[in-house]
């Protein structure tokens, strides 16, 4: 009976690793003022007639935190490229010197900062969200498991509140540090 407590603590960690890895994926497509190669992740090129991402035909780099520079491959791409940063709306004019593009990152207004806290805020929650799920679900698997004393019930209970507790607390950290990065002029 051991094992199956065991085998429902350890589903439980990987279920709350799961929300908190996916919070970390979130908070990093959130935009914090910052010059990122991601932030052109979504454009599409024309590309001798089918569509194809920017990665895959010219080098995106960010030699300083409000530049984006797009070097293409080949020098005919150029224009190709400049219209569809412009094509994908991004609120981006590239600036074209013949042989690159550069992209220069407007700040923050406080006004987006606020917003982005507020979105990075509701993730966090989603993700206390599931985890506290993961200890309902736990608990209840618990409680189901036959010829399992009243004792090792409660320490198996324990247990996963004290893990809950513990992803409940990174989370906050996360929120915190990324919230400091979005307010952060």
């Amino acid at each position: 009976m051991n094992e199956d407590i065991q085998f429902i603590k350890d589903s439980t960690k990987e279920s709350m690793d799961a929300a908190i890895e996916h919070l970390k994926k979130t908070f990093s497509n959130i935009r914090a003022g910052k010059a990122s190669p991601a932030m052109l992740g979504s454009v599409m090129v024309d590309y001798y007639g089918s569509q194809t991402p920017l990665a895959q035909v010219a080098n995106v780099n960010t030699p300083d935190g409000r530049t984006i520079t797009v070097q293409p491959w080949e020098k005919g791409m150029i224009q190709p490229i400049e219209k569809a940063i412009q094509i994908a709306n991004l609120g981006f004019n590239p600036m074209n010197n013949g042989e690159i593009l550069i992209i220069n990152i407007p700040p923050l207004t406080e006004e987006r900062r606020t917003q982005l806290s507020k979105q990075a805020k509701a993730e966090a929650e989603d993700a206390k969200v599931g985890i506290r799920n993961a200890r309902k679900d736990a608990n209840n698997d618990i409680k189901k498991l036959e010829d399992v004393s009243e004792d090792l019930q409660k320490n198996a209970e324990a247990d996963i509140q004290d893990l809950t507790d513990k992803s409940v607390k990174r989370v906050d950290e996360l929120f915190t540090n990324k919230e400091l990065e979005i307010m952060t002029v």
